[in-house]
């Protein structure tokens, strides 16, 4: 048998992919059953649990398979970064009609109406699609209508397929956003989650976890003992850690030393985690 990630394939001794039959050993083998993600985020815990770890979030209107629904849990696979792990059932809903939209800004608010003056019915990060049905204006506001007569700001969306033309720009957004091990949304993201989400943004998606993406993205190369080859966007990888390069000496990351999204100069940085654990494990370009 080959071996697998389990956080990317989806089995378990007792239940997996019918996709993976005739590779992976189980009692049984199931097709995943098509679902999206219906609430703002939704966390993917590691075991069945409402203190499971979390390994990483979708985001609303993310698409999903589901392998079984048992005692208010969903195991599910992401069908967009093959993302493996526990979510409420609650949270899932039917595919309806095809999302049209992305969310662009880090966060947005969904109203009731075309109102800004509205309470607000609830809230949306970057990432998140949506299918926008018509158009309203209010006080010279735009809005986006969605099919349940919801609202959102026009500015804070676009439509899908059209992409920002770099993406350390859009992370250079999430400044000052709370750290949270797992997140990869607007209201709480981490370092490798950060790089994940700006890179998507851009049209490009990525592998989920650091290790993954320090095996992945882009091509690996030597900066030079200096780091004097460094250039803006390019990645820097410590053991379970990544960081974004702004230009050849600062880099953005989301971090538990600020617990923000924060800049920091490289080697101040180097300095200062090198300490604890190590220096760079490695440079990639994407």
């Amino acid at each position: 048998m080959t071996a697998r990630d389990a956080r990317l394939h989806a089995f378990r001794a007792d239940l997996a992919d019918a996709r993976l039959k005739g590779e992976v050993e189980a009692d049984r083998f199931v097709a995943g059953r098509p679902a999206r993600i219906t609430v703002p985020v939704a966390d993917l815990r590691k075991a069945p649990r409402a203190d499971a770890g979390i390994n990483t979030q979708f985001l609303s209107g993310d698409d999903v398979l589901v392998f079984e629904d048992s005692q208010g849990w969903a195991w599910v696979q992401g069908e967009r970064d093959g993302y493996v792990g526990y979510v409420a059932a609650a949270e899932l809903g039917e595919r309806g009609q095809a999302p049209t939209h992305i969310v662009s800004a880090p966060r947005t608010f969904v109203y009731p109406g075309a109102d800004l003056r509205f309470p607000i019915a609830g809230r949306l990060s970057m990432g998140s699609t949506v299918t926008v049905t018509g158009a309203a204006e209010t006080r010279g506001t735009h809005y986006a209508l969605l099919p349940s007569g919801e609202a959102l700001i026009e500015g804070h969306l676009r439509p899908l397929g059209a992409i920002e033309a770099d993406y350390v720009s859009v992370a250079e957004m999430f400044v000052g956003t709370p750290y949270l091990w797992g997140g990869v949304s607007g209201f709480g993201i981490d370092c490798s989650g950060l790089v994940q989400l700006a890179m998507r943004m851009a049209g490009r998606d990525v592998l989920r976890d650091s290790d993954m993406q320090a095996q992945s993205v882009g091509e690996p190369f030597e900066p030079g003992p200096d780091y004097s080859g460094l250039r803006r966007g390019d990645l820097v990888f410590w053991k379970g850690h990544v960081a974004i390069m702004t230009d050849a000496e600062a880099m953005i990351h989301a971090n538990g030393h600020t617990m923000l999204v924060s800049r920091e100069g490289l080697r101040d940085a180097v300095a200062r985690i090198g300490y604890l654990y190590g220096g760079p494990t490695g440079f990639r370009r994407p």
